[in-house]
């Protein structure tokens, strides 16, 4: 919103001296998004004068037309001769008043004048253009004055080319701050001056002869008002007061009878609508559309009309979109129209504007009018803005006012909140005092009764008013952000993270030391993702939550899996020339509940009941919490220390592995065979629950190739992904505990034992532990081996064993023992021979 310091002084007499800068300084301490302050007709030295055309001698023999005049511009140039110019404009005649600057005078942007020579003539100034004064982008002719205006006159002061502008961002919760009314008004707040409110004129009440309305459609249009004037001159144009005004706004002037609704709606908030009545069949009505109807707006498209649009309508169908854009059909004649407009409907009502705001979105058609209507508007603005039209019209374009006026209004009590006195001083953390807080919503608008106990009615032009902490808000934002107390809250005692908030975020911790980074993603798939991921389709993974309103029609469903995001992630960051990636995600996964049925509305104006929050809670989605990992290039880099290391299989169960030591638990591997991993280097991993069961936990290893070649990520990638709260039921609250320090040397044992090629790794692991027993410190696996001297179908592992004792040193007779014994469990469990 763009508001002209000039025209806000009209409604608040600031003091004498007050700038642009400093409103903005005043406006942004009571919370408004004050972005800049534009210096309209920066650097603008006169003489600049009005002026009269006298003389036009064309021009002849150059490429371009170009014109001699001579221009009266009065005594501005101290001899009272008329002024010689030379002009290339073709839009003005003789007798025509124009702007004229005059040697010395310097026009916006550093452009200095003076007498210069120029097509075999001196020019002694300059007749300006629309965009050379600043006043717009329009280039193509100078600016043609009215004729009233007398020959010397100073065109600075005439025109309003020094102003300052404000542009104001204005947020959804204030649409109100989409009028002048409504700067004005926390303008007058911030400077504790008196406010002279627009929207306070004598309105009459309905009276008989009105254009007829008829509402079918009172929850999308709660009142409308319409008006009549007659008699009114097409010919009349827009007074330049008016037109500077709408320009420094954004806004074009168009004609008098448009101008003066963009007008009404920029001073008052009060979107209006002119229609020509001759146009018009019948009464005027208010409905929603069939679906399949067809309306050409005034941009000229024609657009098929949806059942949820609210439309106005005459005898012969829609005529407008309500709230929206205007049918052409009905719209005002231009003025160089020989039958030009004389008789003028004007339209001011109250839209629903969540009706509105779908309608604008649904026909891509954002207008100045929807952007108010959607953040709502004064429903007791339409007749005083109605009033005001029409008060114009009749003084600009010598009209007259049918006595009748329509008003339909469905009746509506005021709204009220009730609020403790002290509520602003407990959610602000400091003492306003009942005083205070009445004065200050007072100023808001409100009307406030009642002592300890507020009973406070909302103003009709803030809706965003509607509980306690608004009116909170709305105190301390006149009170001062910038004054409030630096205090630190109260936390209770005996509080803090549970414990699977501090298991997340140790895991997040670990996963980050050892070089992955968090990649948050949205949790939103479309089913054309599984097709690439290669899973089945009685896979339950396809099995999806739909969300009834998605932000993309080709993600219309919650994800089942972490992974899709995260290869996202990865893939637009390797396309971006980040080639070596490690990425992880904590969150949610959903997958529908089979019965759960539709959730209840809970209600508004108390807490859900027990009962009530138990069925919401059954009609949610099961949503357990994942956590996933990706890797593509180099997991350590190359250098001059050696080779580096890239990212494979092993990493991916790495991480896995990392997470599940967080809580405590100590993986299984299996060979598994689950898309999207390579059937030969996919792992299931698996962690035994307190009572014994083995518990399946999640996946790991290599991405199958046509999996990575249909999401564009890197051959060769890697990924693991794990159910944590399954993870966290295993490890049943375990906490892992720090590493025991013992001064007793270590006894290094190797042993090198040939199983089936079909034995896991893992299973010949777990034997060996077991077998060691408690004086085993670790155990690694440092060599696989596979060839003719082991035999056929056979495989070697080598492992390395670290024995110690914390209160002596081993004898080379008990690490020996502990070794044998190690070896004996595994020949028991999975039939190994220790190699020769």
């Amino acid at each position: 919103m763009r508001v002209p310091l000039s025209w806000l002084r009209e409604y608040v007499d600031l003091p004498a001296g007050t700038t642009g800068r400093d409103v903005q300084a005043k406006l942004i301490s009571a919370g408004l998004e004050v972005e800049t302050v534009e210096h309209v007709g920066a650097g603008l030295q006169g003489p600049l004068i009005v002026g009269q055309v006298l003389t036009i001698e064309e021009l002849e023999g150059f490429k371009k037309p170009i014109r001699f005049c001579t221009v009266d511009v009065g005594k501005a140039n101290g001899s009272g001769e008329p002024q010689e110019i030379v002009c290339g404009a073709r839009n003005f005649a003789v007798g025509d008043k124009v702007v004229v600057i005059l040697p010395g005078g310097v026009l916006p942007g550093d452009f200095r004048i003076s007498a210069r020579k120029t097509y075999g003539k001196t020019s002694h100034g300059m007749i300006c253009s629309a965009r050379e004064l600043g006043m717009g982008d329009d280039h193509d002719g100078i600016v043609v004055l009215p004729p009233e205006h007398e020959v010397g006159t100073d065109a600075i002061g005439l025109l309003e080319l020094v102003d300052d502008v404000l542009d104001i961002a204005v947020t959804p919760d204030r649409g109100y701050c989409l009028s002048l009314r409504g700067v004005a008004r926390e303008a007058a707040t911030a400077f504790g001056l008196p406010l002279s409110d627009p929207a306070l004129i004598d309105v009459p009440g309905p009276k008989e002869g009105g254009y007829p309305v008829q509402v079918s459609d009172p929850a999308g249009c709660d009142r409308f008002t319409a008006r009549t004037v007659t008699g009114v001159n097409h010919e009349a144009r827009s007074p330049i007061w008016l037109q500077r005004r709408l320009q420094k706004v954004g806004m074009r002037p168009i004609s008098l009878a448009v101008d003066i609704t963009n007008y009404v709606m920029f001073e008052v908030g009060q979107p209006l609508h002119a229609y020509d009545r001759t146009r018009l069949t019948g009464p005027i009505g208010v409905r929603r559309a069939e679906a399949g109807e067809k309306l050409t707006t005034l941009d000229g498209v024609e657009r098929v009309l949806d059942a949820e649009d609210l439309v106005i309508t005459d005898e012969t169908g829609p005529i407008g979109l309500a709230g929206v854009m205007g049918g052409a059909h009905t719209e005002i004649a231009d003025s160089g129209v020989d039958s030009g407009t004389s008789e003028i409907v004007i339209e001011a009502a109250h839209f629903d504007p969540v009706s509105i705001a779908r309608t604008a979105r649904r026909h891509k058609l954002s207008s100045e009018a929807a952007r108010r209507f959607e953040r709502g508007t004064d429903p007791q603005a339409t007749a005083a803005a109605a009033q005001r039209a029409v008060d114009l019209l009749v003084l600009l374009a010598g009209g007259a006012a049918e006595p009748g006026v329509t008003d339909v209004a469905v009746p509506a009590e005021p709204r009220t909140v009730a609020m403790p006195a002290d509520h602003p001083d407990r959610v602000a953390g400091t003492a306003y005092g009942r005083e205070t807080v009445v004065r200050r919503l007072q100023q808001v608008g409100c009307h406030v009764t009642g002592s300890d106990d507020l009973v406070v009615s909302v103003p009709s032009w803030r809706p965003d008013l509607a509980f306690p902490n608004d009116l909170a808000e709305e105190v301390i934002r006149l009170e001062g952000y910038e004054n409030l107390p630096s205090t630190l809250p109260k936390v209770p005692s005996q509080r803090g993270l549970t414990d699977s908030q501090l298991l997340r975020r140790r895991i997040g911790r670990a996963l980050a030391g050892i070089g992955y980074v968090e990649a948050p993603t949205y949790p939103f798939l479309g089913a054309e993702v599984f097709d690439a991921l290669g899973l089945d389709e009685d896979d339950p993974r396809r099995r999806t939550v739909r969300l009834a309103n998605p932000l993309y029609d080709n993600e219309p469903a919650l994800r089942t899996t972490l992974l899709p995001g995260l290869l996202g992630a990865l893939r637009r960051n390797d396309g971006r020339g980040t080639h070596d990636l490690a990425l992880f995600e904590t969150g949610l996964v959903f997958h529908p509940k089979d019965g759960a049925g539709s959730p209840p509305r809970p209600p508004v104006d108390r807490r859900p009941t027990a009962e009530e929050i138990a069925a919401l809670e059954a009609a949610l989605p099961d949503q357990p919490r994942h956590a996933a990992v990706v890797l593509a290039g180099a997991r350590e880099p190359a250098g001059w220390w050696g080779p580096g290391h890239p990212a494979g299989w092993a990493d991916a169960i790495e991480a896995a592995r990392t997470v599940a030591r967080e809580a405590g638990v100590e993986l299984i591997l299996r060979q598994d065979h689950h898309a999207p991993y390579h059937p030969g280097r996919c792992a299931a991993f698996y962690a035994v629950a307190p009572d014994g069961t083995e518990l399946l936990i999640g996946h790991g290893g290599e991405l199958h190739p046509r999996v990575t070649k249909a999401l564009g990520v890197p051959e060769r990638t890697s990924a693991m992904e794990v159910d944590l709260d399954l993870i966290e039921f295993a490890g049943a609250g375990k906490r892992p505990a720090g590493p025991r320090v013992s001064t007793f040397p270590v006894a290094t044992q190797d042993v090198a034992l040939v199983v089936a090629a079909d034995v896991p790794a893992a299973e010949v692991e777990t034997a060996l532990r077991e077998g060691a027993g408690e004086l085993l410190e670790s155990l690694r696996l440092f060599d696989v081996f596979t060839g003719s001297q082991i035999g056929e179908g056979r495989k070697s592992l080598a492992y390395a064993l670290r024995f110690r004792a914390h209160d002596r040193t081993l004898t080379a007779e008990e690490a020996s023992a502990a070794r044998d014994a190690a070896v004996a469990r595994a020949a028991e469990r999975t039939d190994a021979v220790l190699r020769s």
